[in-house]
């Protein structure tokens, strides 16, 4: 029953990744760069698993013969290891709050990038939205005199991420198992010149601690996996409703778990954002409706 329900699965996806900063408290001070090799080395072996379950799977004649998302595969795996790489990097270093922040400012990126490259008209709602955000930001900036950098790089990285990710005609599992082989041999060298230089965690740990680096690719493609048959099996509007959940979490185990620093200058900030958030979903929903009433009248929606 639950895994017919597409809500429930995307809700399921999304509170998957909202829970992901309690795994990572049992690698505390890792590198980034680390994590990013041992993800995409254990990540090929899982993937290549996956797809043999996989009926709709783009076969892999069928990668060679497709040039273009082949290439474009290459841009996303760039930009997926800048957005790994700045997560995994909040997630062991105490700043999980700022990572909270990033991803909820994600969808006004995604907007933003729909403007400029794809010719997008805002709706009004949109429009405030982006104020609010930017309101949001701009405090901070005031207050601090710097920006929420970590918090922009990782929402402004995931939104062109999933912008690539648009054009590429591959099924997700294949994507995810070509960005890693193109990423494999950039995680080899980086682990042999970590071990080499002493600088390896994994060399020298113990097993829990091995395991933990191994879980990592589970740990990372699990939830995607469970989205992917959301968005086969339910509505964007419920899955951009249901990607809130995620921050969401996240920022209540930043705050009331991991006692990260939250001060008015925060709370500002974040009432904010959350403020252009309420116009975005509101917007969303009110164009799903508008959406269906068209179409239950037989016209083609907008």
């Amino acid at each position: 029953m639950f895994l017919r329900s597409g809500a429930m699965l995307a809700i399921f996806s999304y509170f998957l990744w909202g829970i992901t900063p309690l795994f990572y408290r049992l690698l505390p001070g890792v590198q980034p760069l680390e994590l990013l090799s041992q993800r995409v080395i254990w990540s090929i072996p899982l993937l290549l698993l996956v797809r043999v379950f996989l009926k709709n799977r783009t076969r892999f004649r069928g990668v060679w013969a497709d040039k273009r998302s082949l290439f474009l595969c290459f841009f996303s795996t760039g930009v997926m290891a800048i957005s790994w790489c700045t997560f995994t990097y909040s997630m062991t270093h105490d700043l999980v709050l700022e990572a909270s922040m990033g991803y909820f400012i994600t969808p006004l990126f995604s907007i933003l990038l729909g403007v400029v490259f794809l010719h997008e008209r805002l709706r009004r709602a949109e429009k405030v939205a982006l104020l609010f955000v930017c309101a949001g930001v701009g405090y901070q900036l005031i207050q601090y005199g710097r920006l929420p950098g970590l918090a922009l790089m990782m929402g402004s990285a995931f939104a062109f991420y999933g912008f690539i990710r648009k054009f590429i005609r591959y099924d997700l599992t294949t994507s995810l198992l070509i960005e890693s082989l193109w990423l494999l041999p950039l995680a080899v060298v980086l682990y042999f010149w970590l071990e080499s230089t002493g600088q390896s965690t994994f060399a020298t740990a113990d097993s829990f601690t091995r395991l933990c680096f191994i879980l990592t690719a589970p740990v990372t493609l699990l939830p995607l996996l469970f989205f992917t048959a959301a968005v086969r099996s339910t509505t964007l509007t419920t899955i951009g409703l249901a990607q809130y959940l995620e921050p969401t979490i996240q920022f209540l185990l930043a705050v009331f778990l991991f006692n990260e620093h939250f001060d008015a200058v925060k709370g500002v900030s974040f009432s904010l954002i959350w403020l252009g958030l309420l116009f975005c979903i509101l917007s969303l929903i009110r164009y799903h409706r508008k959406n269906t009433a068209k179409i239950g009248l037989g016209m083609k929606p907008r």
